[in-house]
């Protein structure tokens, strides 16, 4: 019989930000050939094969992840066996402009900062 599912995400993490490629890989570590593999998402399923690609991913992609892995035993397959892999919890961040943004306020700070010390400099010689 199957056992052991597990699920091999394509990213470092689990926290992925909105336009990254993301594939996911179940695998069992035990059960005879062959064996079929669906995927849930949220307790749905969504796709068949050990492979789940979700391409560039959005928002909408998040939910918790896991993969079902199935085998028969004899010809007949009367016995049927099932792994249940442990839930992927796969949180998507919308890719915003917070790096623009902070980059912006940053030469701005940077900029009067500066303004203020000419000026300063500037008032300090014309006093000699």
């Amino acid at each position: 019989p199957v056992a052991n599912a597990t699920i091999t995400p394509g990213p470092p993490a689990h926290q992925v930000r909105a336009g990254d490629p993301v594939t996911l890989q179940c695998s069992v570590q035990v059960g005879s050939a062959p064996v079929t593999f669906a995927w849930l998402r949220d307790g749905q399923e969504v796709a068949r094969g050990p492979l789940l690609k979700l391409g560039d991913v959005d928002v909408g992609h998040s939910g918790t992840y896991q993969c079902v892995a199935t085998n028969q035993l004899g010809q007949d397959g009367h016995r049927v066996f099932k792994a249940l892999s442990p839930a992927l919890a796969l949180a998507v961040t919308a890719q915003g402009h917070g790096d623009t943004v902070a980059a912006g306020v940053t030469g701005s700070l940077l900029f009067l900062v500066l303004l203020v010390a000419v000026i300063v400099a500037w008032h300090c010689w014309h006093r000699l």
